[in-house]
């Protein structure tokens, strides 16, 4: 419950720097290509969520969190042709539970919901589209 974006900055910076060790040392393109662009991606959300909160703006981290990975699942579905409907299905209900419980609790705006929601899909987005 970090309610200054000033408080988010330091473990966003931490993540940040975990994720990049975790891209160069463990989770290497040649090995894992998928788990690969994922963390990549997830980088990259950490990232836009650490300048929106050098900019005052606070992101909803939960959804971030949970949007990308709904992205990958679908994503990795696609990959690997399982035509299988059930687990997209139900990370996209979970997004949607994590994002009614945020604003159920107070902690978030609608508009910080939706930042999350953008900032969570948009890496993954992109990265899906290199590796898919």
């Amino acid at each position: 419950m970090l309610s200054q974006t000033s408080e988010r900055t330091i473990p966003l910076i931490l993540q940040c720097f975990l994720y990049i060790l975790l891209v160069k040392r463990s989770i290497v393109i040649t090995r894992y290509p998928e788990l690969h662009f994922f963390f990549l991606g997830a980088l990259f959300s950490a990232i836009l969520a650490l300048v929106f909160a050098l900019f005052k703006i606070k992101a909803s981290l939960h959804m971030v969190a949970i949007c990308g990975f709904a992205i990958f699942v679908i994503g990795l579905n696609i990959h690997l042709q399982m035509h299988n409907p059930y687990w997209p299905a139900l990370l996209i209900l979970l997004s949607g539970i994590v994002a009614s419980s945020r604003l159920e609790m107070n902690a978030h705006t609608s508009r910080e919901i939706l930042i999350g929601l953008f900032v969570g899909i948009m890496p993954q987005l992109l990265f899906l589209y290199l590796w898919l």
